[in-house]
């Protein structure tokens, strides 16, 4: 288990805040970049990442028409980010264009193209609230499922799901096909509006290759106790 598969959210309001959070936590090498940051900020938050020579996951969960979506990823790829999000709920022909235009959008800008990661299912979002707010018809295992394999054949590298779904993606899908486990909770923390969540341990048994682990850290009384007490419980992880 290495310290760079665990993936901190910067999930503050403002450009200030997230300088503040990455100069307390100088241990971190991978940060991911939401919505709500990256709306306030800009791509200025991206910048000081690289500067200090961080990863950077660029988690903005495209969700568009194949046209717009395309334009999109052929802009956040120019920025160099290792990691870069997109709804598989947009459909093949937008996922197909969002890696060819990923690609485009490197070559231009003269960086390594990010990896395309899908989005299966929210992990906020429960089997209950699936069937009946969503009126999805699967259940809830077979959905992600089926969100990840067309991602797969749509060409991306990867795709996000809860802790719960990657011992079933990891067993059908290829080794090399990335995934990416949020809601990941340590057992003395609390879980929040987390609904399928495991310890860090148990995700990266399951068969995860990245952990996003946000607040049982950020939100700690003290931040970097609480990222050393993750790091020491994945310390005997093989």
């Amino acid at each position: 288990m290495s310290n760079n598969q665990i993936i901190v959210p910067l999930d503050v309001a403002d450009l200030e805040s997230a300088i503040a959070l990455v100069d307390q936590l100088p241990q971190v090498n991978f940060w991911k970049v939401g919505l709500e940051l990256f709306t306030s900020s800009g791509p200025k938050i991206l910048e000081v990442l690289k500067s200090r020579q961080k990863r950077i996951f660029l988690d903005l969960k495209f969700h568009d028409i194949p046209n717009t979506v395309a334009g999109a990823c052929r802009g956040a790829a120019s920025y160099g980010v290792d990691l870069l999000t997109i709804h598989a709920t947009a459909g093949k022909d937008a996922l197909k264009a969002a890696t060819e235009a990923a690609q485009e959008g490197a070559a231009q800008a003269g960086v390594k193209p990010p990896q395309l990661i899908a989005i299966t299912l929210l992990t906020s979002i429960s089997s209950r609230q699936l069937a009946f707010d969503l009126k999805v018809p699967l259940e809830l295992p077979e959905y992600a499922l089926e969100m990840a394999l067309m991602a797969q054949e749509s060409g991306l590298n990867g795709a996000v799901c809860s802790p719960q779904e990657v011992a079933q993606l990891r067993q059908t899908c290829e080794n090399d096909f990335l995934l990416v486990c949020p809601g990941v909770r340590p057992s003395w923390a609390d879980k929040g509006d987390q609904k399928r969540s495991l310890t860090p341990a148990q995700a990266i048994q399951a068969g995860a290759d990245y952990l996003v682990i946000g607040r049982p850290i950020t939100a700690a009384a003290q931040p970097e106790l609480a990222w050393n007490q993750i790091v020491e419980e994945l310390a005997t992880v093989g």
